[in-house]
């Protein structure tokens, strides 16, 4: 299989300019991720709490003879809602239709999906929270009573025609289930949150994909790149490539920890997954600003990107290991933010102090939070 996938490039950023640590998938990860994914439960590593609950509907379903109650995939990007819809059909025995939420701007693009499928099939609606609000209305029905209206005709004399759908299975994932309204999460028989991955589960992860990509890996090797994956699984599978590259262009393409380290290196992931643009935002609050609080959008231009990609890419990992808070104030780096880039919080900075001792208001001085 390694002739398939060997690549010599080693760019520390891809070619559409997107974070080899980044959850979302990038240009060359959707051939390689065919190949890796699993095609059944069992065989699906990790999320021990959502495949029981899963497996259960989806056993209860095939025993009844119906189509399974619609599921609804949430959490962040990269840990597996696409391959777990994969098993959903799978397991089911049913054909798979795919579309996305921005795919469905009008109510028409989605009648047009639903009258196309046959009994028991599980249509996949990625991103489900960025469908249309007309499209968003119609589905309501089509879940809960297995029909739409098709309106025919404008203004007074529009007639509203009923078209009957066979039972199917509709899998929903999105990364913002809070911007679901709550009549749609309500028709989703079961939802299954998930969570980011233990270390253990993604070294068994790399183990599996080192040995589908035929790459001769060490346990510490594996190990280290598993510790630098920010707990998901398609980075870990994007960094162990990204190893493997470095492996047979630099060494004898064998991955031991020294040779994982060293690729890691070229690419800025450190010990614990933060990359440039990561350790640029920390770098820039802790010693521009002494720690904080400042502004989101000062902090931005202080890294020369836009407030959006500050917010939406680098502090949810951020906050999540600890290292910042977001507080009425703004941002502020924590104690664990000065030790990991090796510097002294001053005396009397908010990173010592607890959260009820700072003051909230609208702004800093700094900028606008």
């Amino acid at each position: 299989m390694t002739a398939d996938f060997d690549r010599s490039d080693l760019e520390v950023v891809h070619d559409d300019g997107s974070r080899i640590v980044a959850g979302e998938p990038v240009a060359d990860d959707a051939a390689i991720d065919v190949a890796l994914r699993p095609r059944t439960l069992d065989a699906f590593i990790g999320q021990q709490r959502v495949k029981d609950q899963l497996g259960l509907v989806l056993q209860a379903a095939s025993a009844r003879g119906r189509a399974a109650d619609h599921v609804l995939l949430a959490g962040p990007p990269g840990l597996g809602k696409t391959t777990l819809s994969m098993i959903i059909a799978a397991e089911l025995g049913m054909p798979l239709r795919v579309t996305s939420g921005p795919a469905l701007q009008h109510a028409g693009d989605l009648a047009a999906v639903l009258s196309s499928l046959v009994p028991g099939e599980v249509l996949f609606l990625d991103e489900i929270h960025r469908m249309s609000r007309a499209a968003e209305e119609m589905l309501y029905l089509a879940m809960e009573d297995f029909r739409v209206d098709i309106i025919v005709g404008k203004g007074p004399g529009a007639t509203a025609i009923p078209l009957e759908l066979p039972q199917f299975t509709l899998v929903g994932a999105t990364t913002r289930a809070g911007l679901l309204p709550g009549p749609l999460r309500d028709r989703f028989g079961f939802t299954a949150y998930m969570d980011f991955y233990e270390t253990a589960d993604l070294r068994a992860i790399l183990a599996r994909s080192a040995a589908l990509l035929d790459v001769a890996t060490t346990p510490d090797a594996a190990a280290e790149i598993a510790d630098r994956s920010r707990g998901t699984p398609r980075v870990a599978n994007r960094l162990l490539r990204r190893v493997r590259d470095f492996a047979q262009v630099r060494a004898d393409g064998h991955v031991d920890l020294d040779v994982a380290r060293s690729a890691l290196a070229l690419y800025e992931v450190d010990e614990i997954g933060l990359d440039r643009l990561d350790r640029a935002v920390l770098d820039a609050l802790l010693r521009r600003f002494g720690g904080g609080p400042v502004g989101l959008s000062t902090l931005a231009v202080a890294v020369g990107e836009e407030p959006e990609t500050v917010e939406t890419v680098c502090e949810p990992f951020l906050v999540r290991a600890g290292f910042l808070a977001r507080t009425p104030r703004g941002r502020v780096a924590t104690t664990a933010a000065w030790a990991h880039l090796g510097l002294a919080a001053p005396a009397g900075s908010t990173a010592t102090l607890p959260f009820g001792d700072q003051t909230p208001t609208g702004t800093d001085a700094a900028g606008p939070i």
